[in-house]
């Protein structure tokens, strides 16, 4: 079935999350002990492996190498796959492809796969974006996700099986998947340790086998999270959702700033960049009349000024409900002209997939149906104060979001 006839998601409602673990989040030794303690050989581990990472199988029952007891054994104790249902939309002439994931329990989750065809001796890309978490705590206003809340961290397998879906379909077209960036909804380091699971099956030789280097992991600034990656010395790619380099705006854009301000949080970035010699990523969401001024781009050259960075511009998706709209390109390139003049390699990135709300969370705000318009305008209006007093300069008195500042 082609991608664009895949029929709509119509989820139901909240039901039990299946216990069972999903074999692609089970490390290679624990898949191997299972096999032994119950009497059978352990290279029996290393043909199920083989068909979760080759592609071959899409079912435990179409794992030919195993005796059909041993599959039912295996079927009684683990699932295959973590998805339950996806739908795909594409766009861009089918170099974008959402995918909204409906997993056990019914959550949806989105990924993103983007096709970068060769050019001017670059090789051909293919990138996929995915989630950590079902929803978001951070809640960034300019963020589809951030609307939705949070509603629970995913499973190892619930994060990799987003990789394995869309391996999948580019292996159809013999082509393979070349980045995976965790960039998706949730807050990667709030789900850190799964997140460290799901990358190793993904660097692992003997599973994904994708080097570590075309791995990208972001961040809001949780420092916590983000001294734990460095005393690790992990090579994958950091990226720093910053959107301003003034904290009375920050604490607007990034909520989780009044836990861990400007400061700390790049102080952090430039730690990790020291430990590893890898150059931290900061990406930038540039909203017309908030964050795109001269001002703000003299504060983030001062504040990047000399580090091992690289800073990404992007315009803002539109996403309901906010007051708030895109910079002009003309503006975001004069921002981009400031950092450079400061010695600052800085990327302006085109939005993609917008006819297909390819920004993280739009599918699934979608599927969650229009709030009430009273609720709307309510967030609007704060929206509007609250940006106002914060090009004031005037520090946010509002509490840091539940689940976020421990």
């Amino acid at each position: 079935m082609s991608a664009s006839s895949l029929p709509l998601l119509n989820p139901p409602g909240p039901a039990p999350r299946d216990p069972r673990p999903g074999l692609s989040g089970v490390a290679p030794a624990e898949l191997e002990r299972w096999f032994v303690d119950r009497d059978r050989p352990a290279y029996r581990a290393r043909q199920v492996a083989d068909a979760i990472w080759g592609g071959r199988a899409a079912s435990v029952s179409e794992i030919s190498t195993v005796p059909a007891a041993v599959r039912a054994e295996i079927e009684a104790a683990f699932r295959f796959d973590t998805v339950a249902d996806t739908e795909l939309r594409p766009a861009d002439a089918g170099l974008t492809e959402k995918a909204l994931h409906r997993l056990s329990d019914g959550a949806l989750v989105e990924s993103v796969l983007m096709h970068y065809p060769a050019r001017g001796g670059q090789r051909e890309r293919h990138t996929l974006c995915i989630s950590s978490q079902a929803g978001c705590a951070v809640g960034c206003p300019f963020c589809a996700t951030g609307e939705l809340g949070f509603t629970r961290d995913l499973e190892t397998a619930e994060i990799v099986d987003q990789v394995r879906h869309a391996a999948r379909r580019l292996a159809a077209d013999e082509r393979r998947l070349t980045n995976v960036v965790f960039m998706g909804m949730g807050e990667p380091l709030l789900n850190l340790d799964r997140v460290l699971e799901a990358v190793d099956a993904l660097n692992d030789p003997a599973r994904f086998g994708l080097g570590a280097r075309h791995i990208t992991v972001s961040t809001s600034g949780v420092v916590p999270g983000m001294r734990r990656l460095t005393a690790l010395g992990p090579q994958f790619t950091l990226a720093v959702s910053l959107h301003a380099a003034r904290d009375a705006l920050r604490d607007v854009l990034v909520p989780l700033n009044r836990r861990w301000p400007i400061a700390e949080v790049v102080e952090a970035a430039r730690a990790h960049a020291r430990a590893t010699g890898r150059r931290v990523s900061y990406e930038v969401t540039l909203i017309a009349g908030v964050n795109d001024t001269e001002p703000d781009a003299r504060a983030m050259a001062d504040l990047l000024r000399g580090d091992h960075a690289h800073v990404n511009l992007i315009p803002m998706n539109p996403v309901a409900h906010t007051p708030w709209t895109a910079s002009p390109m003309d503006v975001i390139e004069r921002f981009a002209a400031t950092l450079r003049s400061a010695g600052i390699a800085t990327t302006v990135r085109r939005n993609r997939g917008q006819e297909i709300g390819a920004a993280c969370g739009q599918l699934a705000a979608e599927r969650a149906g229009e709030p009430p318009a009273a609720a709307v305008a309510r967030r609007r209006d704060r929206l509007v104060e609250e940006s106002a007093t914060a090009l004031r300069g005037e520090r946010s008195r509002a509490a840091v979001p539940a689940g976020v500042g421990e």
